[in-house]
Order: C-alpha cells, then structure tokens, then sequence
C-alpha cells in the first residue's frame, strides 16, 4: 500500500510496511519514535518543488480537487498506473494493479482514480497515519533538520496566504460592494454640508435659499459672489441661467439679511469648497460603478441598473451569492424585518424590497407594481445566474448583456399590455417630432406681473356651466343656517313668548331647568284644584246649579203658556236662600 504525502519539500510516496496495517487502532504507537516510523514507513519517491509558485500551484490545485500534469506523471510513474481512463480500462485486462494509494484529500483521490484509474483510500481512517508521518517527517526523510522544514512551511504557508488574499478577476464584486457603501455615504454627507451652507449664508442672504434649490449651483454662486453686495458686479453665466441669474440679483439689492464678517465668509468659502470636491469624486465614483457593474453583471444591469445592482450584490455578500437566490427572495430582498413582521402578526407580507427603485417598477401604475415586480425579479434571477456562471472573456463580449436587454423589452411590452387590459392610460408616452405639441412657458401678465395686488380677483363667483340645482340647494342650506342662528340668538338673550293660556313660556333670565320646574309646578297646582272641586261641592257651585234649574223653570213655563206670579217667585227665592244658608 502506497501512500502520498504533500509537505513543503514536495510530494512524497511511502511504501507501507506489511507489518503496520492501516486499519488497527494501535497504528500511532508505531510513530511514537523514529525507529518505529522507519520500521513501519519507506520513502517510495519524492518530487521536489522548483519554486515556490510551482508549491503554491499545485498545492492550491489539490485543495480545489484538481489534478496538475507534474502530479500526474509522477503517480503514473510511481503506481504504473495509466494516464488515461480509457487506455487504464484496456490494460486492466492485462496487468491489475495490486498498489492501493492512500491519499488525504478525498476531492483530490476522487480525481486521481477517475483520471488515472489507480484504487485510492481517503476516509477517517487514514488520520492516525498522516498525524504519525507529519510528527516524524524529518526522521522519514532521513538527513533532513527538523528547523529547515519548519522555515520552508512557514514560507510556504505565508505564499499560499497571500495567493488566497490577492485580488482576482472572479471577485470584482468586492470592489462593487464598496462603492456602492461609499456612494450612499457620500450622499449622506453631501446633503449635510449643504444644509449647513444654506443655514449659514442663509443668515446673510435668505432670499436665494429659494431661488437657486440645487446644492452644487448654491455652493458655487457663494464661492463666485461672496457678500451679496457683489451680485451686481458678478457674472453667473457659468453657473446660473439667466432666469435664475436676474433673479439672484434682483433679490440681493432688496435682501433682509444681516452683514457677516470677513472671517465669516471665509469659513462659509471653506464649506463650499468641500461641498464641491465632494459632489466631483462622486460622479468620478459613479462613473466608476458603472463600468465595474458592466463588467462582473451586464444583464442585471441593463434590467435593473447599476445602483440597484450593485445594492442586490451589496445585500446578498457577492455576485454568487446573489445567484443562489430564488426569484421570490430577490424580489422582497431588502424587505426582511417587514417580511418577518407581516409573519408574525398575520398581515400582508410586502411585495418589494430594493427591486422596487429599478426604472420598471417605478414607471408602473400603483396598481400594477407588485406584479411587475414579481416578474423584474423573476428575470432578474436568470439574468444574474447567466452573469455569475459566464467566464471572464463572454462577459467582456459587447454582446454579453443580450439577455438582460430582451428581458427588459418583453417586460415593456408586458407592462404596456396590463395597462392596456386595465384602462390605464399610459404615463411614459412623451410626444416628439414635428407634429408634438409641448407645454407653454407659464409666464404672469397683467396686474400681478407688475407687482400690484388686486382685490377684486379675490371675489369668487358662480359658473355659468355650475348646475341650478347646486346653486339652489346651498341657497336653501344658507337659508336654514342662518335661521338656527337666529333661534340660538334669541335663547341666548332671553326672548319672552306667551302661552295659550295666557302665562310666559319663558322669562327673562330664567334657565331651562327652572323653567321645567315652574311647568311641573304649575301642573300640579291644577290636578290638586280639580281634584279637590270633584270631591266638595263649594256655595259658588251650588248657586250657579240653583240659577240654571231656575232658568230651566222659567223657560218650561213659558212654553206652556201658564204665567208665573210674582209671589211664588218670592217663595222659591227665599226657599233657596235658607237651603243655601
């Protein structure tokens, strides 16, 4: 049995002895001293490094599993093996191999036994054995100082490091995951200067905060005008339109804002200074971005662009990384803590994350955006995986991005086609040409151009194409307003209204409940006068029964004919007195 060993000198070949068997559990005891490894172990042949790239090479080439041409040649020449599976399959008839090869990286036996056809060991039981040749290596090697081999690992260890660490072509995306960090922090730092500029000249000349609304113009007319008592000698021609120019200087002659000093400006000259070099190195930046993200992924970036792009790559890690990535995580990347929100409190889970700043999605209704970014992510997927597989030289083809630019047509005529089914009129459609008709420059004529106000525009009155209907109907809501007003006025002031029977329904400062009081009062009053005229019959009652029978008396007799003395009068008058009395 064969056994390959790699160490900084080369790779060696021992021959392992009969006695020592790989697979007892007493095979350490063998290395304990030198002698033993010598007894149990022979040098079969060795393969000297020529240099140490030569060392780095092969050495990174069996931690990938691949299998160098000086690595080959010399197993072949060691085992007698055959250099080509097919010739080994043809000559298996002939010699069979009795040699096993024990190796220690099992990508790298898988690859030596399907290309040289030799039968290989690589499993847990061969560690005992390289722990053993490893801690006796010297003493193998025979004539070898321990020290020489340590210095020459060392060395080696340090080239294969730095060979891991230097920068690749397959790796540029690193470069991009840093520029897109730096833009974002230059963005946040150009904003804050400029706000502190405005704030600061803004004490000196307030008015053209709202003239000139763009940060870099703004810093630069402060560094070419200085105080604003120099806006009528300087020219902004550079800088400003001649709108905005006129403007400027119009508003410095009538400014309100207060004198600074020297010192002042020349502190306020030093922001801008820094505005400006800052907001330069980010389009040099941008400009930089771009052409790396043409380079490492030309079909994301025609479909999405170089921004969201690059922060796709920027969240997953690396281009690969990214590749890996189902379509439905690309398209709510960006969005976790409201994914595992919506999870947790059973709502909705959100439809976009970063994909949502890409021009096709932007450019969709609100309506339509959630399917448009269902299918942006679904291209974008492929279009990744295509640009994360290609090799260098297909993704510098100017053809290379071809995918991603028919991926981003067909969502056009996609997005167009759902606008068309919904009834959607289609916003990105801009006329051009002879026959296109484009918005007039709004200017102010009249009384308000001259700078005058007029009150009468203030007035507002009724359309002629206004409805009757609606003019009647605020007529009569005007109508009914001003009524309840009135009716609350006149509770409020005390207003005095009599009842049928003659009493005040309301007295002058009397509240609504003491007003309640003196009716229920006055109802009770009632009930206890009727009900006590009910039970006693008073002399006032019983006069006015003895009146009415005496007139029933005189008209019956009167109907008979028959006259009625004075006398009998008299008698009935006194009978009634004494029953009375």
């Amino acid at each position: 049995m064969l056994v390959l060993a790699e160490t900084a000198i080369g790779f060696v070949v021992f021959k392992l002895s009969n006695d020592a068997k790989i697979d007892n559990k007493d095979l350490w005891k063998e290395f304990e001293t030198p002698e033993g490894a010598n007894k149990a172990l022979k040098v079969q042949a060795i393969q000297r490094f020529t240099s140490t790239a030569t060392a780095v090479e092969d050495l990174t080439a069996i931690q990938e599993g691949r299998l160098t041409d000086s690595l080959s040649k010399f197993l072949v020449d060691v085992t007698g093996g055959s250099g080509d599976a097919a010739e080994g399959e043809k000559k298996k008839k002939k010699k069979k191999l009795e040699e096993m090869l024990v190796v220690s990286e099992p990508k790298l036996a898988s690859t030596i036994n399907k290309a040289l056809s030799i039968p290989v060991l690589s499993d847990s039981t061969t560690q005992d054995l390289y722990r053993g040749i490893r801690q006796q290596l010297s003493a193998l090697l025979g004539g070898v100082d321990q020290r020489d081999i340590n210095t020459m690992s060392l060395g080696l260890g340090h080239s294969l490091s730095r060979f891991k660490l230097k920068f690749s072509t397959d790796k540029v995306d690193t470069m991009v995951i840093q520029a897109i960090a730096l833009l974002d922090d230059l963005d946040k730092e150009i904003n804050i200067y400029s706000m502190r500029v405005k704030e600061w000249y803004g004490w000196h000349f307030p008015e053209m905060g709202k003239i000139i609304v763009d940060n870099l113009a703004y810093a630069r007319v402060v560094k070419a005008m200085g105080f604003r008592t120099n806006a009528a000698t300087t020219s902004f021609e550079l800088v400003l339109p001649e709108e905005l120019e006129a403007a400027v200087k119009a508003a410095a002659e009538l400014s309100m804002g207060t004198e600074i000093s020297d010192t002042d400006m020349a502190h306020i000259h030093s922001l801008c200074d820094q505005v400006i070099s800052i907001t330069e190195y980010r389009t040099q930046l941008s400009e930089y971005l771009r052409s790396r993200m043409q380079a490492i992924a030309p079909n994301l970036t025609a479909l999405v662009g170089e921004l969201v792009g690059a922060r796709l790559i920027s969240h997953a890690g690396s281009l690969m990384n990214l590749a890996k990535h189902p379509a439905s995580t690309v398209q709510i990347l960006g969005a976790e803590k409201a994914l595992f929100r919506a999870l947790k409190t059973k709502h909705d889970t959100p439809k976009y994350g970063l994909i949502y700043h890409a021009s096709l999605i932007g450019q969709a209704p609100q309506k339509l955006k959630g399917k448009m970014a269902r299918m942006v992510a679904t291209k974008a997927a492929l279009s990744i995986r295509v640009d994360a597989l290609s090799d260098a030289e297909s993704r510098s083809d100017p053809a290379a991005a071809e995918i991603g630019i028919s991926n981003r047509v067909k969502l056009e005529s996609r997005l167009r086609a759902l606008e068309h089914r919904a009834g959607i009129q289609s916003v990105r459609k801009v006329t051009t040409g002879v026959n296109g008709r484009s918005q007039p420059k709004f200017e102010m004529t009249g009384a308000a151009a001259a700078g005058s106000y007029n009150p009468a525009a203030d007035s507002v009155q009724m359309l002629p194409t206004q409805p009757i209907v609606v003019a009647k109907a605020q007529e009569e809501r005007a109508e009914k307003e001003s009524k309840k007003d009135k009716k609350k006025r006149k509770s409020e002031v005390g207003d005095v209204s009599i009842d049928a029977d003659g009493d005040e329904s309301m007295r002058v400062g009397e509240t609504k409940e003491e007003r309640k009081a003196r009716k229920e009062a006055k109802k009770a009053a009632k009930a206890a006068k009727k009900a006590a005229e009910e039970g006693v019959s008073t002399p006032a009652k019983e006069e006015k029964k003895s009146k009415k029978r005496r007139a029933e008396d005189v008209d019956g007799a009167a109907a008979d004919g028959t006259p009625v003395a004075d006398g009998e009068k008299k008698k009935k008058k006194k009978k009634r007195d004494s029953e009375a009395a």
